[in-house]
């Protein structure tokens, strides 16, 4: 018997959005690639290039999915840990590149990570802390497990400043992407929860804000396509003597 297909909302559940993007594991990079217009490739090498991984570190990829990101980072040398809280996004994710030495793959919930403190020389988040419950929690997560002067680099959808530019992400948002969805994913359910959590999510400046308030410092943003995307950058401060 098939299983009914499963969608989140905005209360997101932790259970029904892991549920959720368990079912859309196999095709999740393809449905993502068609639906950005082939613009997460790009926002990938923006992120990579922010965190500038380099051998000998110890990178944590939250929210990793298949881990195409996170295989980006291990090109560089560094040791990355894949985390998902979606039992599926790891399986496929060890599928594809379980051969990797220096990348390893654990499911975690970003509000409670299960590491140490100080573990990671730089954590990262692409399009995973707005499917949170708590993002503000899940924030301070992050920089307990990041050791001083480490980095935190997030990479999420946001608001575009320009309103006519605006508009038309709204446009496409509503109007297009749900029936491009129907075309090319296994759950466009999925994408409806999509487009209602973008357009749910707050501004740069407001996320900038969430970030100092959980004790990063350096915090800073910069637009990509037109600030579809935002990817926001900070650093972990080292203890006062």
């Amino acid at each position: 018997m098939t299983e009914q297909p499963r969608r989140a909302d905005l209360g997101k559940d932790p259970d029904r959005v892991s549920g959720m993007f368990d079912q859309v594991a196999a095709g999740y990079d393809r449905t993502n690639t068609v639906l950005s217009l082939g613009n997460d490739k790009l926002w990938r090498v923006a992120t990579t290039r922010a965190i500038a991984p380099r051998a000998g570190q110890r990178i944590l990829d939250l929210a990793a999915g298949t881990a195409a990101s996170s295989v980006s980072l291990a090109r560089s040398g560094a040791e990355v840990v894949a985390a998902d809280f979606s039992p599926g996004m790891i399986a496929e994710g060890r599928r594809r590149h379980g051969d990797i030495a220096n990348l390893s793959f654990v499911e975690a919930d970003a509000m409670a990570l299960p590491f140490g403190d100080e573990e990671f020389d730089a954590v990262t988040i692409s399009f995973g802390l707005r499917n949170v419950k708590d993002p503000k929690l899940a924030l301070r997560e992050m920089l307990r497990v990041t050791a001083p002067g480490g980095k935190l680099v997030i990479c999420e959808f946001s608001q575009p400043p320009s309103p006519v530019f605006g508009a038309f992400y709204r446009f496409y948002n509503d109007r297009v992407l749900p029936v491009a969805a129907k075309a090319v994913s296994s759950n466009a359910d999925a994408y409806d929860y999509l487009g209602e959590s973008i357009r749910d999510w707050p501004d740069q400046a407001t996320l900038a804000a969430w970030i100092r308030e959980a004790g990063w410092t350096g915090v800073a943003h910069r637009n990509l396509s037109f600030g579809i995307v935002a990817l926001h950058r900070a650093v972990k401060p080292h203890p006062a003597h």
